[in-house]
């Protein structure tokens, strides 16, 4: 159980912020209470369903998400230590998101990754050849980040990636 930091620009768009909208009056109320709860569930319910989605199977899947603190908490058993991993990454990478508390716990516990923030540059080979001393692992990296990441070529900055133990 720990916290673990991310870039808050980078990530899934799934909250609908950023998208055009048509001028404000200058005058506008802070959301209530009960509105900025609604929100925050409405967030939760887009990560739990973005984490279903990937394939993702977590008994007693909770998300929780505090626009407040920007931080996402997330709970429930997983069958492993990779698909853990995982939905924490899913939690994560997600726009708007700067923290994941993860609450989640292991059937089948295993040795944990290492993070690694994907910087301007970065490509899995380069990643590959600092973690492991070769480029030619790169395939290890691509296959501990799927089915987020859909082809070895598509990272972005900012994105946090699980770099499982040598293999």
């Amino acid at each position: 159980m720990s916290i673990i930091s991310f870039i808050k620009e980078a990530g899934e768009k799934l909250f609908g912020i950023g998208k055009a909208q048509a001028a404000q009056p200058a005058a506008v109320e802070a959301p209530s209470a009960e509105q900025v709860a609604g929100l925050n569930e409405t967030a939760a319910q887009a990560i739990a369903s973005y984490i279903t989605s990937m394939g993702l199977k977590v008994e007693a899947l909770d998300v929780r998400f505090d626009a407040g603190s920007e931080t996402v908490t997330v709970g429930g058993i997983a069958p492993d230590q990779a698909t853990k991993e995982k939905v924490v990454l899913c939690c994560g990478n997600v726009a708007h998101v700067a923290k994941v508390n993860d609450l989640l716990t292991v059937s089948a516990p295993e040795p944990e990754s290492q993070w690694y923030t994907v910087v301007k540059g970065d490509n899995l080979s380069k990643i590959s050849k600092q973690f492991y001393g070769t480029p030619n692992k790169y395939p290890q990296i691509f296959e501990a980040n799927k089915p987020m990441l859909t082809h070895p070529d598509k990272i972005y900055p900012g994105q946090v990636l699980r770099i499982p133990a040598e293999g």
